[in-house]
């Protein structure tokens, strides 16, 4: 089993838990829309959540589980010289997710919980 990464605002989580699957990409874009969720290896996550969730205070963070998933997971490079990311190809069943850890940031505004999610 490879752990995957993959930040979400918790009220889209919440309402995957309802749905029984979760179908967005990354922030602002569906799977639909991308073709693939975006997710991260454990020293990607802060590099991601500072990219693209600089203006949000609370987050989660899904602890994926790549052994329960029913599509393929491809390591692609967003661009040239960069480093690969994983890729799920299909939508993430909910109990696909091993775990949900909760993302706030601390007094002087960094994430807590990213580098070392589990302490």
């Amino acid at each position: 089993m490879a752990e995957l990464f993959h930040l979400t605002e918790p009220e889209i989580w919440a309402a995957a838990v309802r749905a029984g699957e979760y179908r967005m990409s990354t922030r602002g874009r569906t799977l639909a829309e991308e073709g693939f969720i975006h997710c991260s290896l454990r020293h990607q996550v802060r590099g991601v959540a500072d990219a693209l969730y600089a203006d949000v205070d609370h987050l989660v963070l899904l602890v994926i589980d790549d052994s329960r998933l029913a599509g393929p997971v491809r390591f692609e490079v967003p661009e040239p010289g960069a480093e690969a990311y994983p890729h799920i190809y299909g939508p993430l069943p909910v109990g696909a997710v091993s775990e949900v850890i909760d993302v706030t940031r601390d007094p002087d505004g960094r994430f807590v919980r990213l580098d070392d999610p589990r302490h």
